[in-house]
């Protein structure tokens, strides 16, 4: 029983790689624009939905998920095709949680990297308005040895 459970949460990991890669990254940027468009404007209901698939992670997982289990022969609980049926499905589930928590992951970096530029920003316009102020002299302003400097 644990091996099946190290097997799933194993083969999930390239079945969200591949899917994410796929519908998110930019190496396929251009078919998968090409493939929203297509899902838009076909004719035919099942043209459109084979275009989609390309362009949603949890759709293509499925198809991801039962080429993994196909190639491995992976089954889970079972030695039938229920077995199959339930490993397919548990496979997609956890590739799911794989590719929401790389999500969740990629937007806190973003959030931190936004933050830090706001802040880096902040410190940049403090460091330009003392350099300005240092420029000019100012009222009570006084030379390095603490004597006044003349107005």
């Amino acid at each position: 029983m644990w091996e099946e459970v190290v097997w799933l949460l194993v083969l999930a990991l390239p079945v969200a790689c591949v899917s994410w890669t796929v519908t998110h990254e930019e190496i396929f940027r251009e078919p998968r624009e090409w493939l929203q468009e297509r899902s838009q404007t076909c004719n035919r209901w099942y043209q459109r939905k084979f275009c989609y698939v390309w362009t949603c992670e949890y759709c293509f997982s499925h198809w991801i998920g039962a080429a993994f289990v196909a190639l491995t022969g992976f089954t889970l609980l079972l030695q039938d095709w229920r077995g199959y049926l339930i490993a397919w499905l548990a496979l997609v589930a956890v590739a799911n949680v794989y590719m929401s928590a790389y999500n969740r992951l990629r937007v806190e970096i973003r959030k931190e990297r936004a933050v830090a530029d706001k802040e880096r920003a902040v410190a940049d316009q403090v460091d330009q308005r003392d350099d300005s102020e240092d420029d000019s002299p100012s009222i009570g302003a006084t030379f390095a040895d603490g004597s006044p400097k003349p107005r």
